[in-house]
């Protein structure tokens, strides 16, 4: 609940509030299934839209569209109120904004192939180090020569053009190998069996969407509807990485805010760092460290802070732990390393606490006015404002069809690119090589004696395909760290 200027997040005999001008330097909600994770995340959207900023995060279980709809009072709720010794609480509804990749129970959200980059995609398509390399080779080819690679069938057709022409590129760009070309074809058909052609493609989304204020003032609550997404985790984790490389990419340079321009929330954030390679990894902490200064927070929501690695959960400033489990050796030590990183409280042992907290209570720390995480605080999180549960279908329905964002997204759109590109030259090439072929024949009719070698009708038109799209084609695509357009 946003009051007094601060997020009221929480009360022992102390009321515990989140800073509006410390929300970005970044956050961890965790704690084992059930113990009040997902209350937690609601309290924070509902605060941060009452403060005016828009918030995204994903809704995997289907009970988050919820925000939408005004809470009642249950006795569950009013225990809780009495419990806290809260006299006066509101009920509300929130404004959202419904999005699926899969175009069902939302605003159709896509991308397109260029603009995920070479980078995320390999992660997508699950490619080794030597298929991931000849990717990338694709990629810088279409940038060079300004091919846009707006959806599967424009990718298909520049790894076959690559393929195809590998002999003469390899000179240039490094080895080509027929194998590793059908293998990345091959993950190509296993991402269309996943929905890839749902999600590439345009309109892409445009992210300056999502950081839109209602006319009451408050931010959109943008949620992308995960539930069948959820059953395909590297897609998931991916696409997620996408979107904050995109507001990374989009947003200016804005210093220390008074509130974020934007909340981000990261569910089973563990999957965003489950077998990524080296790389990745360094590019997702060095994200995660710099989007701050532009306005953007973030918040991961895993089951235990080791989840995450050392490096990323160094930059979140403000921590809620609900109860984790230590039955095992290896979970004692996990434990251990969660109360480690709060500062001590001389009133109870961490380690011993963070086992023994109901449901929806937590271990909070949140950073104060000076940047300085703040004594650990034992307390019981809010009641959100929202409605607990699921969202009704003709709810979600009203929202979606009454939204002005419905006509910018919920129509495909197929301009000309790579594909067609491609096709037309190669139409062109053949037709060139027909010519050149009867040329050909006519001379060696007519001339008997030997002349000086000539160039093969086969390599004129290899080379001049190889040559052509860069005369005609647009700039050079410029990237940024995640891969992603360079904005």
């Amino acid at each position: 609940m946003f009051t007094n200027d601060a997020i009221w997040l929480a009360q022992n005999e102390n009321s515990i509030y989140l800073l509006p001008k410390m929300a970005n330097r970044h956050g961890l909600i965790a704690g084992a299934t059930g113990t009040g994770k997902t209350v937690t995340l609601k309290v924070l959207a509902e605060s941060f839209s009452e403060m005016g900023v828009p918030v995204f995060l994903s809704d995997i279980k289907g009970d988050l569209a919820s925000l939408a709809a005004k809470g009642t009072s249950t006795p569950s709720i009013q225990e809780r109120l009495s419990l806290l010794g809260i006299q006066s609480f509101e009920f509300n509804s929130f404004p959202v904004r419904f999005w699926d990749i899969f175009g069902e129970n939302g605003h159709s959200l896509r991308t397109t192939v260029s603009e995920m980059g070479s980078l995320l995609l390999s992660r997508l398509l699950n490619l080794n180090e030597t298929q991931s390399g000849i990717l990338n080779i694709v990629f810088r080819i279409a940038d060079e020569q300004g091919l846009l690679l707006l959806d599967i069938k424009d990718l298909r057709e520049m790894i076959r053009y690559v393929g195809d022409n590998a002999k003469e590129l390899t000179l240039r760009y490094g080895n080509i190998s027929p194998q590793s070309v059908g293998a990345i074809m091959r993950s190509l058909i296993a991402l269309e069996d996943q929905g890839g052609e749902d999600f590439f493609g345009e309109p892409a989304l445009d992210i300056r969407d999502w950081m839109q204020t209602a006319s009451d003032g408050r931010g959109y609550i943008n949620i992308l509807h995960s539930v069948r997404l959820f059953n395909s985790p590297l897609l998931y984790s991916t696409f997620l990485l996408w979107m904050l490389s995109e507001l990374f990419e989009t947003l200016p340079e804005a210093g220390d805010l008074d509130k974020p321009k934007m909340v981000f929330f990261f569910d089973e954030a563990h999957l965003l760092f489950e077998d990524a390679p080296k790389v990745l990894l360094q590019k997702i902490e060095q994200v995660v460290r710099l989007i701050r200064s532009k306005g953007v927070g973030i918040y991961f929501i895993t089951q235990n802070p080791a989840d995450l690695p050392q490096d990323v959960l160094g930059q979140l400033g403000n921590r809620i732990q609900h109860a984790l489990r230590a039955y095992t050796p290896s979970e004692q030590r996990k434990v251990k390393a969660a109360a480690d990183a709060f500062r001590p409280n001389p009133d109870f042992n961490t380690e011993e606490v963070i086992t023994s907290l109901a449901t929806g209570e937590a271990l909070i720390s949140c950073l104060d006015a000076e940047g300085r995480p703040c004594v650990v605080q034992r307390a019981h999180i809010l009641p959100p404002q929202s409605s607990l549960g699921t969202l009704d279908e003709l709810t979600r329905r009203g929202i979606i069809n009454n939204s002005p964002l419905g006509e910018k997204y919920d129509t495909v759109i197929d301009r000309e690119s790579a594909y067609e590109i491609l096709q037309a030259k190669a139409l062109k090439e053949q037709e060139r090589m027909q010519k050149e072929q009867e040329l050909a024949r006519k001379e060696k009719e007519s001339r008997k004696s030997p002349g000086r070698p000539k160039t093969s009708i086969v390599e004129k038109a290899t080379n001049s395909a190889v040559t052509a799209i860069g005369r005609e084609l647009g700039r050079t695509i410029i990237r940024g760290i995640l891969g992603s357009f360079k904005k």
